[in-house]
């Protein structure tokens, strides 16, 4: 459970659920079977990041007392590195058992896409040059736990993908990414001693506190477009229920260090569960009316 860190999941369910609403908010359309598999497969892909952030940040020996973010497993000594990497191996069979469904049912094209999911999540720490250790993290996020995320969920329902869909999956893309900084702003001053060089640490504490102000609010107007396009789906301004959340964020970032950002942290994982529980209700709305 510390290798695979359980919390983190909702950054990885809250894309597949508001996907599945958009779809039948679209369309009508909705396979259980279908979507119980996606999130699943989305909660694999985020344990496979997870763990291989846990095995390979203790096999870059990277960890220091400088460090404010949550407890690895392989550095605590709870399971060493190959066992985790075990782990790993298994849970990408799984993950490929679900596509291979995927393709089967519906399209060839998950292949490659759960492929370059478990390329990622590997990358992200692992290999010569880890994303991790650069500036690209929060891009590989916004495309994976945002568009991808999204997409794949939506066409896995209806075989086709749609502008609403693409907005919405950069919405909520947006917001993961988020995470992903606040847990690199706090850990700033530790990456920058071992040479990681993430998108706060070649920004800076300030430009970072800008960007993710940015992240937090453009979703918002993002489904503001939606509507303003469409007026009949006035429903998904209940996302505007989680702005004041969004609102307060980037103020209790400035105002915490070290060990209190892990709440900064949560609150951003809460915060896009909000939103995209809200915008879910929203668009079960618009498919009722």
């Amino acid at each position: 459970m510390i290798a695979s860190r359980p919390p983190t999941w909702g950054v990885a369910i809250a894309p597949v659920i508001t996907g599945l609403a958009i779809a039948l908010s679209d369309t009508g359309i909705c396979h259980p079977l279908t979507a119980l598999l996606t999130a699943l497969l989305a909660v694999l892909m985020q344990a496979i990041t997870n763990m291989e952030n846990d095995a390979g940040y203790t096999k870059r020996k990277a960890e220091r007392s400088n460090r404010k973010g949550l407890p690895r497993a392989t550095s605590l000594g709870l399971l060493t590195i190959r066992q985790v990497e075990t782990a790993i191996v298994v849970l990408g069979m799984l993950a490929l058992a679900v596509t291979i469904y995927f393709i089967v049912a519906v399209s060839w094209v998950f292949l490659p896409i759960t492929l370059s999911s478990i390329a990622a999540a590997y990358l992200y720490m692992g290999g010569p040059k880890p994303i991790a250790y650069t500036p690209f993290g929060e891009i590989v996020v916004l495309l994976f736990f945002g568009l991808i995320a999204i997409g794949g969920t939506y066409y896995l329902q209806v075989q086709a993908l749609s502008i609403n869909i693409i907005i919405v999956g950069v919405a909520l893309g947006l917001i993961a990414a988020a995470v992903l900084l606040v847990n690199n702003y706090r850990d700033r001053i530790h990456d920058e001693s071992i040479q990681r060089h993430t998108l706060v640490v070649v920004l800076g504490a300030k430009r970072s506190e800008w960007i993710y102000q940015f992240m937090l609010i453009a979703p918002y107007t993002l489904i503001g477009a939606i509507v303003y396009m469409d007026v009949s789906r006035w429903p998904y301004l209940l996302v505007l229920a989680s702005l004041p959340a969004a609102l307060k964020l980037p103020k209790l970032l400035k105002s915490k260090e070290g060990y209190e950002l892990n709440e900064v942290l949560f609150s951003t994982v809460k915060l896009e569960l909000r939103f995209a529980i809200t915008l879910t209700i929203g668009a079960l709305i618009h498919w009722a009316l």
